[in-house]
């Protein structure tokens, strides 16, 4: 079994460090936010932006490895009741959080067109939710997958979509005997953005 493991370790490396030298290039993205929650009322998506910096890790034509430190605004637009029942206001709920994450970068025949996925963990910076009983808790786990197309001047177009995976009020209902996954409210976003990497010679 460790003869195996050895094995497969080897010519994983080998693949990486093939074709082409590491390079490591840092860069700076953003982009558009389209934010929900699940399960959260007659939720609506909340537009705002996201912004931050990466560093991308090209080990060959075919993978890079991306790092990414990211202002996320996000959250939902839902709507809140008159006293009375007559009419309502949409408020916008924000969630703004600052991620810490890394993608995978798979480019298709070692062109610009790739395929992306990966974690992140999710930090709250604030958020204007009600504090009625309690408020969201202080971080999220989400995972991101998407597409996108890079340009030999290092400019980059994606889509991504990102999901999360814990409650934004921590599972404060679990121990209840009418807790159902119809209750847990999580994050989600899509994200339209673009980013550039710059040349280190």
């Amino acid at each position: 079994m460790k003869k195996v493991t050895l094995i497969a370790f080897v010519l994983f490396t080998g693949l990486l460090t093939s074709q082409a030298q590491v390079s490591v290039s840092p860069g700076i993205r953003g982009g558009l936010n389209l934010s929900n929650l699940t399960n959260f009322g007659s939720s609506d998506i909340k537009p705002d932006f996201y912004v931050g910096g990466l560093v991308a890790i090209k080990f060959n034509k075919y993978f890079t490895l991306q790092p990414e430190l990211t202002y996320s605004r996000q959250g939902a637009k839902s709507r809140e009741f008159l006293i009375g029942g007559y009419g309502y206001n949409d408020v916008n709920y924000d969630l703004n959080y600052l991620t810490i994450g890394a993608v995978g970068k798979f480019h298709f025949g070692g062109n610009g067109f790739h395929v992306l996925a990966g974690p992140s963990l999710d930090i709250k910076i604030d958020d204007n939710f009600p504090n009625y009983e309690t408020s969201p808790i202080g971080a999220d786990i989400a995972f991101v997958g998407g597409i996108g197309y890079s340009l030999p001047n290092g400019l980059t177009f994606e889509a991504r979509f990102k999901h999360g995976l814990i409650d934004i009020y921590g599972y404060d209902n679990m121990n209840n005997d009418d807790y159902y996954y119809d209750d847990i409210i999580l994050n989600y976003a899509f994200q339209f953005g673009i980013s550039y990497t710059f040349r280190v010679k």
